[in-house]
């Protein structure tokens, strides 16, 4: 996307004034960034243009030789009834306005002095445009089982639904321009989510990250904004911003929950006007850039707090993704496993270790308060460790806590999977032992005793249910 065109399909702008057509063009690029505009001042040219040029909008005088304003927007809304259409007239009239939007115009302005408006009511347009569409993909994706872009997703392994349901919506918002907010614990992926919004979205155009931790209001403004010389001492020349560096392109943020008020409301300004000023600047810089920002913080719990502004955080969660820690989504842990296995024995230039079959029970046991980095750092640090054919899964269970006198007291998970005496058990008094050592190794959590068992966290509650019944 870069510095290209906006919006994707131009704005058709009729007039027979041309000195009109080429004002109102500036003020489109000035105020709103449009840049993928037609001008039309042959009101007989239209619906030829119209047949062969999808357009975002049309922009249509309402006085005109050959044919009226009025006369075009009945045959535009018989041929071409999804285009909205915006009249325009330098004629203050009530009834004027009425007749225009009773025929199904989609808004009305005064050419003279609604500039400003008129420029709101564009974005407005557009915004919704790109709404639907967004709405579109999204329902179009839920219905199909494949994404439309698996390429982009190659970095992400998982299998488990609520995560494919995070890729099915990225895949629907990445073509938008609106911001998007990503909330998770520390580890669960949430860069990796972000790049490949981006990938789907803006392949060609620049990805700039920044983490915002640490950085003072003048920091985080130079950061973003950039400077102009002699903004400040020591500033001799003109400093591009991470936005301009951006362009057209995705602005990561990481760690927006620690941002000042002060860092907050700047941000807020370039969402909402869609500019920004560099520090010790005085003119006003468009910006394109897609806003994807990230926590490991609850946001709406910090704006119940006061910590973090309401209209921040409502105009950042216009699109909002929450991934789920890893122990919400157990079914991911072999494929995880496997994953992690291949990539750290091609780092270190071993051959794969073979792990032993246990080692996914032991895995889904516990609890990732580090989350999908955590199982990372742990298989890399055992092939690093490992000297023999069939993988150890001691280092395992030292990074889990479970060393010495705990894992004497714990099951030894190598042992045969079930083992009887002389006598053997009835089969309530097998489930009844079943749930009670299942509950031991998930240490009480009914959804890592559910997977461990192979049934759904429901069926596991009837049982555990009817045991107490009984």
């Amino acid at each position: 996307m870069g510095q290209g065109k906006y919006p994707v399909h131009p704005i058709l702008l009729i007039d027979d004034e041309e000195s009109w057509l080429c004002s109102l063009e500036l003020l489109l690029a000035r105020h709103a960034g449009i840049n993928n505009v037609i001008c039309c001042s042959d009101s007989l040219q239209v619906m030829e243009i119209l047949a062969h040029q999808r357009c975002s909008l049309a922009l249509l005088d309402y006085t005109m030789p050959s044919l009226s304003g009025n006369e075009l927007l009945a045959m535009i809304q018989h041929e071409f009834p999804a285009l909205p259409v915006v009249m325009l007239t330098g004629l203050d009239r009530v009834e004027t306005a009425v007749e225009c939007l009773n025929a199904g115009a989609t808004d009305y302005f005064i050419k003279t002095h609604e500039g400003e408006r008129l420029v709101a009511g564009v974005k407005r347009i557009l915004l919704q445009q790109q709404i639907e569409q967004e709405n579109r993909r999204l329902k179009s994706g839920l219905l199909k089982a494949e994404l439309n872009h698996p390429e982009c997703f190659k970095s992400i392994v998982c299998q488990s639904r609520s995560m494919e349901a995070v890729l099915h919506y990225v895949e629907a918002i990445a073509e938008g321009s609106q911001p998007v907010l990503i909330q998770g614990e520390s580890g669960v992926g949430k860069e990796l989510i972000a790049h490949a919004l981006h990938l789907v979205g803006r392949p060609s155009a620049p990805w700039v990250a920044v983490n915002a931790a640490g950085l003072s209001d003048e920091q985080f403004c130079d950061t973003l904004f950039g400077h102009d010389r002699g903004a400040f001492p020591g500033a001799t020349r003109v400093r591009k911003g991470l936005i301009e560096e951006a362009g057209g392109g995705t602005l990561f943020l990481d760690e927006i929950g620690v941002l000042s008020p002060a860092s907050q409301l700047n941000l807020l300004r370039v969402l909402q006007d869609g500019e920004f000023y560099p520090v010790g600047g005085d003119r006003a810089r468009k910006t394109r850039v897609r806003f994807v920002v990230v926590t490991n913080q609850n946001l709406a719990h910090l704006v119940r707090e006061g910590a973090f502004r309401s209209d921040l955080y409502y105009r950042l969660r216009m699109h909002q993704l929450d991934i789920a820690p890893l122990r919400e989504r157990l079914e991911d842990i072999p494929l995880l496993l496997d994953h992690f296995l291949q990539t750290a024995a091609v780092e270190f230039g071993k051959k794969r270790p073979t792990p032993p079959p246990e080692l996914a029970n032991l895995l889904r046991s516990y609890h990732f308060p580090g989350n999908v980095r955590e199982l990372r750092n742990m298989v890399y640090d055992a092939v690093g460790r490992h000297q023999a054919r069939k993988m150890s899964m001691e280092s395992f269970r030292r990074a889990m806590g479970r060393t010495g006198q705990e894992m004497e007291e714990s099951v030894d998970l190598q042992r045969p999977l079930v083992s009887f005496g002389d006598e053997l058990p009835t089969i309530a008094q097998t489930v009844e032992q079943l749930l009670d050592e299942a509950s031991l190794r998930a240490g009480g959590n009914q959804s890592v005793m559910a997977s461990m068992l192979g049934i759904s966290r429901s069926a596991l509650n009837k049982r555990l249910k009817k045991l107490r019944e009984e």
